[in-house]
């Protein structure tokens, strides 16, 4: 036996549950296929944290963000339509 404290349970008494997008089900019944509206709504919502983590990355490595920034834009002038 270990000497170990357990895991702290969360909200629903639940202990070591995972945490995350795939421990959080959104939709009710996951038989019933995905409506047009709750996938436009997880497309946004994801594509809201993206924008986030990479507003935070620049944040904490800004030499590397500006050097990405820098390849981009050399992509974009470079790309022939």
């Amino acid at each position: 036996m270990s000497d170990l404290p357990d895991p702290p349970a969360d909200a629903s008494g639940a202990t070591g549950a995972r945490t995350g997008p795939a421990a959080r089900s959104t939709r009710p019944d996951p038989d019933k296929p995905e409506t047009e509206t709750e996938r436009r709504r997880r497309r946004a919502q994801f594509l809201r944290d993206l924008a986030e983590a990479r507003e935070l990355r620049a944040r904490v490595q800004p030499r590397r963000a500006k050097a990405a920034r820098l390849r981009h834009a050399m992509r974009m002038r470079t790309f022939r339509w």
